[in-house]
């Protein structure tokens, strides 16, 4: 491969020398980031392009094996791939999370990994009010019923199908207070709810009204009306709500999980909705995705269940389209950023 120009990276004490004149990008699973609204074109001033919408994983050495840049979402690059990689210089995800990429042995290597941080935050703070407002008022299922020739038939100017549930002065329990959890936290006080939040890293919240810091996970769950999950996944954070978790919630408590689908026991969540230990659940992501045909949480009672979308508005993608072209223009320079394994 003719390369025109090199520079060289140095990131805490070690060196990387970079093509940045002529490069070849393979991006391994675009069509979900880009399925045809955005544009990748800029990457085409760096030499050779090549998009698949998605890669098996019988073919990311076929399709890996001479790229400078490897860019992937959810397609896994693990040490068995990596090695194949014979002119791999940078990964970039296009993606927050990047436990589908061996991090630590890229870093022996001498590349960085680059993610894209703090671009869906509104995104998925406006699903998990989603999910909230119909877990509370039932839209859908009001609809559908009105559709259905019920409000037609009906004697009285208005019915409801089940409970309904005002917001205001109810208590929100928030796991994880990031720039997600804080953003959740600013719309439940526009509906006047108490807050609840525990984290890993305490911070000063004192200009909000009706908040307060969590004692532990048993005194969110037992005084939480709603709870939101917005923690990464970690060993610790691993199947956090099971079935001990649930039989201290409220039976009138509404799970929301938007963070990662492990974070979930799925079996104990479905056993508690279908028992009526608790009210409802909202889910945008699950221990596998897609999910298996059996995955019990697909027949659980009032449980609402999203393909994973709440960093898919156009908005959104927008965003990270955009951050995703700062880590690669930051790379060409020599000075890396976003990089998640320094």
């Amino acid at each position: 491969k003719f390369l025109l120009g090199c520079v060289t990276i140095n990131s805490k004490a070690k060196l990387y020398r970079k093509a940045v004149f002529y490069m070849k990008t393979v991006i391994l699973d675009g069509k979900t980031t880009n399925p045809g609204d955005l544009s990748w074109d800029f990457l085409k001033k760096y030499g050779e392009v090549e998009i698949f919408d998605r890669t098996p994983r019988e073919k990311i050495v076929e399709r890996t094996h001479d790229a400078d840049i490897v860019v992937t979402n959810k397609t896994p690059l693990t040490r068995a791939e990596i090695d194949k990689m014979q002119n791999v210089k940078f990964v970039a995800l296009l993606s927050t999370g990047y436990n589908v990429v061996d991090c630590a042995y890229l870093k022996e290597k001498g590349i960085p990994v680059s993610n894209i941080p703090a671009y869906s935050t509104m995104g998925v703070a406006q699903l998990v009010f989603a999910f909230i407002s119909e877990l509370a008022v039932g839209v859908a299922l009001h609809s559908d019923a009105v559709k259905n020739g019920e409000w037609s038939n009906c004697p009285d100017f208005c019915f409801w199908k089940k409970p309904l549930t005002e917001l205001s002065g109810k208590t929100i329990g928030i796991v994880g207070f990031g720039k997600i959890g804080g953003a959740v936290a600013d719309i439940a006080e526009a509906y006047k709810m108490n807050i609840i939040a525990l984290s890993g890293h305490v911070t000063d919240q004192s200009a909000r009204k009706n908040f307060r810091w969590a004692k532990n996970l048993d005194d969110l769950a037992e005084n939480a009306d709603i709870i939101t999950f917005h923690c990464p996944l970690t060993k610790e954070t691993e199947k956090t709500v099971n079935a001990e978790f649930l039989s201290k919630c409220k039976k009138t408590a509404f799970i929301i999980n938007t963070s990662r689908g492990p974070v979930v026991d799925e079996n104990a969540l479905a056993d508690a909705l279908n028992s009526g230990k608790i009210a409802g659940a909202g889910v945008d992501v699950l221990s596998t995705e897609p999910p298996a045909k059996d995955n019990p949480l697909l027949t659980a009672k009032n449980c609402f269940i999203t393909p994973h979308i709440a960093w898919a508005a156009f908005e959104t993608r927008e965003r990270l389209m955009g951050i995703f072209k700062s880590n690669i223009e930051a790379f060409v320079s020599g000075k890396p950023i976003n990089v998640v394994n320094p």
